[in-house]
């Protein structure tokens, strides 16, 4: 009787599920786990609210397997070691996974098929796409190469999309497949694997499949808002799901196919968003050196400044400016920082403080709860003008007037900058600008109680003008 194992990574749930349905499907007995990897977590701060994200999803996804009838496998160490282990210890004929684009995860899984193969047992291993709508060269140009543009690659990606993509992998009515518990299966506690509690019970983001279907629900009924309201960090208008698509336990083909299926400006919105998510992974995925280096080869020419001073206030949110301290002071306290916001943090540091995005990319890595590398590196090459379908050099945000738009009654900044919280509407996006007795009667002193500017913008505009015209020359 043929067995197999079903290796959790990034798709921390039990229902539409590519690799759990195929493995089920395919055996009668079928085991599951999951590994925390050391390998992942030794570097990561003893205090990481995605560390205890991830423990909690996968104590739902222990108990819905047990509920199931079966039961999941948790090991702490190397999974180049516990997976080809747990393989022959179990005499499974194939190790079953849902696929990652990132370059380690891909060289890791060679690694251990080819660690599988080399055992006595010789267990195959089997990768499905299940992260994605369309991966790898699935979405390519006529002449069959990789898009760099995402309008046309989003034209294709919808002249693509079927019922196909869309369907559910069905998981329960193969339940009977699950290998039943071998015994009591001890989940670690965060003590155990080295960590320290945090504060993401205090944070409004419920975890697990139940938190990401309590989340879709709330968005369900603000969806058709979303076009007109995603840009305004004050207002409730995203979906909050990143953290959750990121570690799998809400199904992109459930969001994507409620997207589409649905009429109206908010859902095409948003599925355009859900899009380009695809397109980052594709991305990454064609173009792995993307991973350190810009897409646009020409850029990594660029000299940027070494200035750890100024890096030392973005990520502290001590700029001076408003709405980028904001932006910079909700990331430290709730690992999440909103959309806009994200490009707004992202063009300040790279094209008025003149630094690598390389760095900003590395903090924003280290403090997201939702990080995801190929998002993340989309984005933060998208600002910095060096990546593909970017922001055009030449075009600097403004990070006043970004303010001014999106956030203008300082809703947001009053939230996260509390020593400006009496400062005037006219003041709030500027507050340099107060006369010394304008900033004593809202009780704040410019350049003591909150920075002076790190930088002129006008100057630092020139600076990045003449940094990429330099390449280009």
């Amino acid at each position: 009787m043929s067995a197999a194992l079903v290796w959790f990574r990034r798709d921390l749930r039990v229902h539409d599920h590519a690799a759990l349905h195929h493995a089920l499907k395919a055996h009668p007995r079928v085991y599951c786990a999951f590994v925390f990897d050391t390998r992942i977590l030794d570097p990561l701060p003893r205090r990481d609210r995605r560390v205890e994200f991830i423990l909690r999803a996968v104590e739902e996804v222990a108990a819905a397997l047990e509920e199931m009838g079966g039961a999941l496998i948790v090991r702490h160490g190397d999974p180049l070691i516990e997976i080809p282990r747990l393989a022959a210890e179990l005499e499974v004929t194939s190790v079953y996974v849902n696929r990652d684009y990132e370059p380690a995860a891909i060289a890791r899984d060679v690694e251990v098929q080819r660690r599988l193969l080399n055992q006595k047992s010789g267990a195959g291993f089997l990768d499905f796409k299940d992260q994605v709508i369309f991966d790898r060269a699935e979405v390519m140009t006529q002449g069959g190469t990789p898009f760099s543009v995402f309008t046309p690659y989003r034209n294709a990606w919808l002249k693509k999309l079927g019922p196909a993509q869309l369907q559910p992998w069905p998981v329960d009515e193969y339940a009977a497949h699950l290998a039943p518990p071998r015994g009591i299966e001890q989940l670690p506690s965060l003590q155990e694997l080295g960590f320290e509690a945090t504060d993401l019970s205090d944070l409004p983001l419920p975890t697990g499949m139940s938190g990401a279907q309590a989340l879709f629900r709330d968005f369900i009924e603000r969806i058709d808002g979303y076009a007109s309201r995603r840009n305004f960090p004050a207002i409730k208008g995203t979906s909050y799901l990143s953290a959750h698509l990121r570690f799998g336990t809400i199904s992109i083909r459930q969001l994507a196919a409620y997207a589409y299926a649905q009429a109206g400006r908010g859902a095409e919105t948003w599925l355009a968003e859900l899009i380009w998510r695809d397109f980052y992974h594709a991305i990454l995925w064609h173009h792995p050196r993307v991973a350190t280096q810009c897409f646009k080869p020409a850029f990594d020419a660029l000299r940027w400044d070494a200035a750890p001073d100024l890096f030392e206030a973005w990520c502290a949110g001590r700029t001076g400016y408003p709405l980028v301290d904001a932006a910079m002071r909700q990331l430290a306290f709730s690992g999440y920082m909103h959309n806009r916001l994200r490009m707004v943090a992202a063009s300040f540091l790279t094209k008025d403080l003149g630094l690598d995005w390389r760095q900003g990319e590395a903090w924003f890595a280290e403090k997201l709860l939702d990080f995801d590398l190929a998002a993340n590196n989309g984005g933060w090459q998208w600002a910095a003008s060096t990546g593909c379908d970017a922001q055009p050099w030449f075009r600097i945000f403004n990070p006043v007037t970004q303010s001014e738009k999106f956030d203008a009654e300082g809703r947001f900044i009053r939230r996260y900058v509390p020593e400006l919280s009496r400062v005037p509407q006219k003041f709030i996006h500027a507050p340099w600008k107060m006369s010394a007795a304008e900033q004593a009667a809202c009780g704040v002193s410019i350049g003591h109680d909150y920075p002076a500017p790190v930088v002129d913008h006008v100057a630092a505009r020139a600076r990045t003008l003449a940094r990429f015209q330099a390449v280009r020359e």
